[in-house]
C-alpha cells in the first residue's frame, strides 16, 4: 500500500498530495529558515519527482539565494500567508514541503539537522539526530 503525503495551507486554499516517499526529512537552522518560521528552525520533507506532486490553488512566491548561490523559490498562500513548499532552481525535480503543513504532521520523521552553525541554545532539537554545520555535500 502506497503512503500518501497530503497537506496545505491554514485556510485550505492551497492543497498538495503525493504518493512518493520523501528522500530527506530534516530540520534546518539557517537564518532564512529562522526568519521565515519566526523560531529557531524550519522542518521539511524533500521529495524527488516534483511532477508527481499535485498542487491545487494559486501560490505566491518569493526567492532567495542559498549559501551555494542557487535560487530557492518559497511558495506560500496569498490569503493566509502559510508557507507551504519550496523549490530549487538548480534542482528542478525536487520539492520540499513544510512538515507542519501536512494533514498528519506525525508523518514527519526527521533524520538530520542542517546549519547547526546558526542554531541557538534555546532551540533544542532531538540530540540523536545527525547534525551538519552547513548543508551536507552530495
Amino acid at each position: 500500500m502506497t503512503k500518501t503525503y497530503a497537506g496545505g495551507c491554514a485556510c485550505g486554499a492551497i492543497r498538495y498530495a503525493t504518493g512518493g516517499a520523501p528522500i530527506v526529512e530534516s530540520h534546518c537552522q539557517c537564518r532564512d529558515c529562522q526568519r521565515r518560521s519566526g523560531t529557531g528552525h524550519s522542518s521539511y520533507l524533500v521529495f524527488s519527482g516534483r511532477a508527481e506532486m499535485t498542487i491545487d490553488g494559486e501560490v505566491a512566491t518569493w526567492s532567495v539565494a542559498g549559501d551555494s548561490g542557487n535560487e530557492k523559490v518559497h511558495a506560500f498562500c496569498p490569503a493566509c500567508g502559510t508557507p507551504v513548499y519550496l523549490t530549487f532552481t538548480a534542482m528542478p525535480d525536487l520539492i520540499a514541503v513544510h512538515a507542519a503543513s501536512l494533514d498528519d504532521p506525525g508523518q514527519f520523521e526527521p533524520k538530520a539537522v542542517t546549519y547547526t552553525v546558526r542554531g541557538h541554545a534555546w532551540d533544542s532539537l532531538d540530540p540523536a539526530l545527525q547534525k551538519f554545520q552547513r548543508m551536507p555535500a552530495g
